[in-house]
């Protein structure tokens, strides 16, 4: 939304808003975040043993991940079709990940939404 002239960026702000609030009331939704635009990212490399760090995304690209929602959805058809629903989805893409849920993520003691 930082590069959107200001009145179509807020329009698309009060969208995201609109759409948060409907997953809210189906009881899809887990949790969501902004990001911060890939231009303040800071990669951090392990290199023999000394943390090297670099301003900037990993990787060069046009496509950046801008945020993200966790929903929790039955199944992967319904994660695609709230997906399908949200705004960014008309100029961009979004991308539907389930969260690992295994031995190692437990073992690791990581909170995975039940």
């Amino acid at each position: 939304m930082e590069q959107m002239p200001e009145a179509d960026a807020e329009k698309h702000y009060q969208e995201y808003l609109e759409f948060t609030e409907r997953i809210k009331a189906s009881g899809h939704f887990a949790g969501a975040n902004r990001l911060k635009p890939a231009s303040t990212a800071t990669t951090v490399r392990m290199r023999n043993g000394k943390a090297l760090t670099s301003d900037g995304p990993f990787a060069e690209t046009k496509e950046q991940i801008g945020g993200y929602y966790i929903l929790e959805a039955e199944n992967l058809d319904t994660a695609i079709q709230i997906a399908a629903e949200i705004p960014g989805a008309r100029f961009g893409c979004v991308e539907v990940r389930a969260i690992a849920d295994d031995a190692q993520t437990l073992a690791l003691g990581l909170d995975v939404p039940t």
